[in-house]
């Protein structure tokens, strides 16, 4: 089996995490016993990274301060083997930098400084318009300019390349954008900031995905933590189970979906339903570690634990 070219449009971020053993309430002051950690981060950049690790041509579109913090992220892309050629420096703007806090339950709190990744833009896209040809599928989420994923979602369009948006963190898009979209992967709480019904149960989720169908988005995948993956197409519809785990850390479990995803996808979307299946289990040993990107597996690691 040849590899996907995936070519990831998105952020990049220096992580910092604080783990503690619960949330703090309003005005409380709570002690914690480990400072402050430093991993690469970025919704946009984790996603290459599991792309990558999980066998993927991957090529990464994206945009970093010139204060140097984001060069032990970019050493780490280069490991993953992800093509580096179009990660640009903004002149203004530092690395984009995300807040993170952890508990001992696993649950987390993020709080994002888009920093250079707010300046990447149309024209930087266009240095890109040769992997996005060659491309499979392209990639984006929202911690970039809408500017800079329409201009890619276009050029992708144009020479019939697979467009998939996973519109995280939720914002109300453009129509624009939707129709644009081939392939939209929300969770819940995205699902229902976009399209405004509640999710509760798989009728629910039926009506969302009428309402994106309805803006020319042609399948609709939301994922929904242990449950699993719900998933719909015009032919059919159903949930795919998770894999149950005890989760130390669901950080980047999300984004490792879609980089695994993507990578076992077939062009027609034949294979559908097995590269959900195997998402899940990548998404489930991601939950099982600490940290962002140190926790997205490898595909010996995945195939090693469930084939």
């Amino acid at each position: 089996m040849s590899k996907n070219k995936v070519v990831i449009v998105g952020s990049t971020n220096v992580d910092k995490f604080i783990n503690v053993e619960r949330f703090p309430k309003p005005g409380e002051t709570l002690h914690i016993d480990q400072a402050q950690q430093e991993f690469g981060g970025g919704k946009g950049a984790n996603q290459a990274i599991a792309a990558g690790r999980l066998e993927a041509e991957t090529t990464f579109i994206t945009k970093v301060g010139k204060e140097g913090n984001a060069d032990f992220i970019i050493d780490d892309f280069k490991e993953a083997s992800i093509n580096t050629d179009y990660i640009l420096t903004s002149e203004n703007e530092e690395t984009g930098q995300a807040f993170i806090t952890v508990t001992d339950e696993g649950q987390n709190t993020i709080l994002v400084y888009g920093g250079a990744n707010m300046t990447l833009n149309a024209e930087d896209v266009n240095h890109g318009e040769q992997a996005i040809r060659e491309a499979d599928f392209v990639v984006a989420q929202l911690e970039i300019p809408i500017e800079a994923i329409e201009q890619a979602f276009k050029i992708a369009k144009a020479h019939g390349v697979t467009t998939i948006l996973n519109p995280a963190p939720a914002i109300d898009l453009p129509d624009s954008l939707l129709s644009l979209t081939d392939i939209i992967i929300p969770n819940e709480t995205e699902a229902e900031r976009l399209s405004g019904i509640s999710i509760k149960n798989e009728a629910d989720m039926q009506q969302t995905g009428d309402y994106f169908f309805e803006r020319g988005i042609s399948t609709v995948l939301i994922t929904l933590g242990e449950q699993g993956t719900y998933f719909a197409t015009q032919h059919e519809s159903h949930i795919v189970p998770a894999y149950q785990v005890k989760a130390i850390d669901t950080t980047a479990a999300g984004d490792t979906f879609i980089g695994a995803f993507v990578s076992r996808l077939e062009r027609d979307l034949s294979n559908l339903e097995d590269a959900i299946r195997f998402a899940n289990q990548a998404s489930s040993l991601t939950v099982q570690r600490k940290g962002a990107q140190a926790s997205i597996p490898t595909y010996k690691e995945v195939t090693a634990q469930y084939q």
